[in-house]
């Protein structure tokens, strides 16, 4: 028996609950499992965008909002031209189809690497109740370009607003089955207050996230 195995068989003595969890247990363990309950939730209601939105710039984070996709290569070149930021860096493969170069834009279709101070992504969804930036890695959504540059631009479309983070697991095992080897949530910049409660921002991540809406 395994350190792992001896600490629960422990815990399992010390309840009168047996050293190990017979079968029928087991089984019941991953039926409820399987249904993915849920807990208390508060209540989201109304403008899912506009209740998105208070909430991500309560965390610091900054948005804007086009009415369509091929307009957020020039929303993001006006916030990076805005905040004085390199017009250079990486993006996600995933959306190299849209016309950086036409809105004076330098960015590479790939994963980050040290040298880049912007990274431009899509999100897998948004969390209405928190702000939230729910991301997903694979090799068109590599999770280096939102963690890695100092400066962090995502593109979040309306229609992939949900309600609450359960809401963003049921959509990911809904479409894609499997999940991926990483899953991150990103509420606002990188921070910390853990020396002397100072907060600072960009402690291990990015230094700024800007979310632009679309639709």
């Amino acid at each position: 028996m395994g350190s792992r195995e001896e600490i629960l068989a422990t815990i399992r003595r010390r309840q009168e609950r047996g050293g190990s969890p017979a079968l029928a247990e087991r089984e019941q363990l991953q039926t409820y499992l399987r249904a993915h309950p849920r807990g208390p939730l508060p209540e989201v209601a109304g403008d899912l965008a506009a209740r998105f939105r208070a909430r991500a710039e309560a965390s610091a984070s900054t948005c804007d909002r086009v009415a369509a996709m091929a307009d957020a290569p020039g929303a993001v070149a006006r916030y990076l031209q805005a905040h004085r930021l390199p017009k250079s860096g990486c993006v996600w493969p995933r959306l190299a189809g849209l016309d950086w170069k036409g809105a004076g834009l330098e960015l590479e279709p790939r994963a980050a690497k040290g040298e880049d101070l912007v990274g431009v992504t899509g999100a897998f969804c948004g969390l209405a109740e928190t702000g939230t930036l729910a991301m997903v890695s694979g090799p068109d959504t590599p999770a280096s370009a939102s963690l890695l540059p100092e400066t962090h631009v995502a593109l979040v479309p309306l229609v992939r607003l949900v309600p609450y983070m359960e809401d963003a697991w049921d959509l990911m095992r809904a479409e894609l089955g499997e999940l991926p080897r990483a899953v991150n949530y990103i509420s606002g910049p990188s921070r910390t207050a853990d020396i002397e409660q100072t907060l600072v921002l960009g402690a291990h991540g990015p230094y700024r996230v800007h979310i632009v809406l679309v639709g």
